[in-house]
């Protein structure tokens, strides 16, 4: 089991963290959203809850929380520019589709 970063989200987040030392790492999970079922998340972690899966990579700490995990799992992180644009880009596995927005995705069948 692992979420990962590329090195250039990896850059990214540690210059998030560094403006902002009370913070524990990177939260990622999801939340029910959109037209497909879930959403990625992703924030500043402020605290570890009892049931986190915590993943490091080169300093940076990845909280994930236990339900969020299976649909998670394998997601590399990424952080793309385009144009005036700056986003994080989540390559998930467990993605089955996308809806046509690209706000939420679905995990199978139905």
């Amino acid at each position: 089991m692992a979420v990962t970063l590329t090195p250039v989200a990896l850059d990214r987040v540690q210059r998030f963290l560094q403006h902002d030392p009370a913070a524990l790492g990177l939260r990622f999970g999801v939340t029910r959203t959109g037209c497909s079922g879930w959403g990625h998340v992703a924030d500043l972690a402020r605290d570890r809850r009892e049931d986190d899966a915590v993943f490091e990579q080169d300093g940076v700490r990845i909280f994930v929380d236990a339900q969020s995990l299976p649909l998670v799992d394998g997601t590399e992180i990424d952080f793309a520019r385009q144009g005036l644009s700056e986003t994080f880009v989540f390559n998930n596995p467990n993605a089955a589709a996308e809806c046509g927005c690209g706000e939420s995705f679905t995990t199978g069948p139905g």
